[in-house]
């Protein structure tokens, strides 16, 4: 049996509940992993698990929340993990032990938005501390960037990660131990981190890599100026037949509805929407193109001032088509949250927003015509 409250697995048992609730999760509900899964038995578990720290939280004597963290002090890195968080620079500079990877988190659907998963984050961070771990890698999902950015996360690769089974995914960085920095970049975990003063370890690559932000520009962490001026240099070069999303809108809407926004440079082939997917963003292209495909069929190509997505958006329902970049493209991915609270608090720009929506969807009827 599992016991009640939040611990780290050690027998078989524990563990073995574990992957079951990875396949609940994973393949029942968000459709991922179908391709690794074991079906039969309704489990999910990979062979980072052999040698990885997992924790979860359990009630009802059920697991409801769990992560896992890959620490090189137990196993060195696999191929996997080097590869997908592109560990490479910070392995010449910095020991192993002084790196983690955190994977896997998820929650119970009805305990989304309480403090379980903040709790289970407490027992790893305990470790993270016993262990002197300076940096933490992870990836997250673009329509859950900004949430992260906001933790005090940072973007610093130069390519997503793109696979058949996890999706797309945006590789994400935390310093631990570095109060300087922390401050620095205004994140929330500098006044919770212990100051180990002048003895941390951090690379001198992280600043180098921060410093470009890999190929995403937040809105969250860059003037608002520049930021604007990468979207309206984008969207002000439409040809005369095409509707730009943020047309009519106010300065002080367009900033509304760019708030926790992001732009994502994409590689062609990249996966970027995968069908049956519970993301809800909507994503401008302000860039290149983007093939929409059902299977082995092409059912369209998208170009700059396009908007994707607006499907799941409007009817909440997960993704119906996979979209791939056909070309390197840039797209703005609008935080459905920021969007929704838009929609209720600001019914002129509102208004605005739906009605450019549905003449870029009118418009695209058209042309299938």
């Amino acid at each position: 049996m599992v016991r009640n409250g939040v611990h780290t697995a050690r027998s078989e048992e524990e563990k073995e509940a574990v992957y079951r609730f990875r396949y609940e999760i994973y393949v029942s509900e968000m459709g991922r992993y179908a391709g690794v899964a074991d079906h039969e038995n309704r489990r999910f578990r990979e062979p980072e698990d052999d040698t990885a720290r997992i924790f979860y939280a359990a009630s009802d004597g059920e697991v409801v929340a769990t992560s896992r963290m890959s620490w090189g002090g137990d196993a060195p890195f696999t191929e996997r993990l080097t590869d997908h968080y592109r560990l490479e620079p910070f392995l010449a500079e910095i020991p192993k032990e002084a790196m983690a990877v955190g994977e896997r988190g998820m929650v119970k659907a009805e305990l989304r938005g309480s403090s379980i998963f903040t709790e289970l984050g407490m027992k790893s961070s305990q470790f993270i501390r016993e262990n002197r771990v300076q940096l933490i890698f992870g990836a997250c999902e673009p329509h859950l960037l900004s949430r992260y950015v906001g933790q005090g996360s940072r973007t610093f690769a130069s390519r997503n990660i793109n696979s058949p089974d996890s999706g797309y995914l945006i590789p994400i960085v935390n310093v631990v131990e570095d109060i300087d920095y922390l401050r620095r970049i205004g994140s929330p975990m500098a006044e919770t981190s212990h100051d180990w003063g002048e003895d941390t370890r951090i690379p001198e690559c992280l600043e180098r890599l921060l410093a470009n932000e890999g190929n995403v520009l937040s809105q969250r962490l860059v003037d608002s100026g520049l930021y604007l001026g990468e979207v309206h240099d984008a969207l002000d070069d439409l040809s005369e037949n095409q509707v730009s999303a943020l047309e009519g809108l106010t300065h002080e809407e367009v900033l509304g509805v760019l708030h926790k926004s992001n732009i994502i440079h994409c590689e062609a082939g990249d996966h970027v929407i995968k069908k049956g997917g519970t993301a809800r963003n909507m994503f401008v292209i302000l860039e290149g193109h983007l093939e929409v495909r059902d299977g082995d069929a092409l059912l369209g190509v998208f170009g700059p001032g396009d908007i994707v997505g607006a499907m799941a958006f409007l009817l909440a329902r997960p993704r119906v088509v996979d979209m791939y970049a056909a070309t390197d493209c840039r797209i703005l991915s609008l935080s459905e949250g920021t969007v929704r609270k838009a929609i209720d608090s600001d019914a002129r720009g509102a208004a605005h927003l739906m009605l450019n929506i549905a003449k870029i969807l009118c418009l695209r009827l058209l042309q299938t015509r």
